[in-house]
C-alpha cells in the first residue's frame, strides 16, 4: 500500500510540476502565430472568409458552422466541436480525422508546432 501511495503521490507531483494545463509541452501563442503563417493563405483571424474559413473564435465553435462559409457534407456532418484535443487530432491529418473534407492541407506532424498553433487559436475570440 505504501509503494502505491508513493508513486501515486508522484504522479501528482511529475502533474503539477508539468503545469495546470495538462499537457506535456509548453505552449507559445506566440510561436503558434508564426505556425499560423501555414495556415493564412486559406485562412483568416479577423472574421472575413478566404479559401476557407475564418478562424476567429473557432475554439468552442461545432465544426462546419462558421457563418457564411460553405462547408463540404462531411465537415458540416462531423461531429466535432474544436477544442484542444480536437484540434490537436485533426491538424495531424485532416483529411484522416475528418475523411471526404476538402481542406488541401496535409497536417502539422511536429507536436509542438500544433501545441504552439493551438495556444494562438486560443487568443483569438
Amino acid at each position: 500500500m505504501r509503494v502505491f501511495v508513493r508513486s501515486l503521490l508522484a504522479i501528482v507531483i511529475l502533474f503539477a510540476a508539468s503545469g495546470a494545463s495538462g499537457s506535456a509541452l509548453a505552449q507559445d501563442a506566440q510561436a503558434g502565430a508564426q505556425v499560423f503563417k501555414k495556415c493564412a493563405t486559406c485562412h483568416s483571424t479577423d472574421g472575413t472568409k478566404r479559401v476557407g474559413p475564418t478562424l476567429a473564435g473557432v475554439i468552442g465553435r461545432q465544426a462546419g458552422s462558421a457563418p457564411g462559409f460553405r462547408y463540404s457534407r462531411a465537415m458540416k456532418g462531423a461531429m466535432v466541436v474544436w477544442d484542444d484535443a480536437t484540434l490537436d487530432a485533426y491538424l495531424v491529418a485532416p483529411k484522416a480525422f475528418i475523411p471526404g473534407n476538402v481542406m488541401a492541407f496535409s497536417g502539422l506532424p511536429q507536436a509542438e508546432d500544433r501545441a504552439n498553433l493551438i495556444a494562438y487559436l486560443n487568443t483569438l475570440k
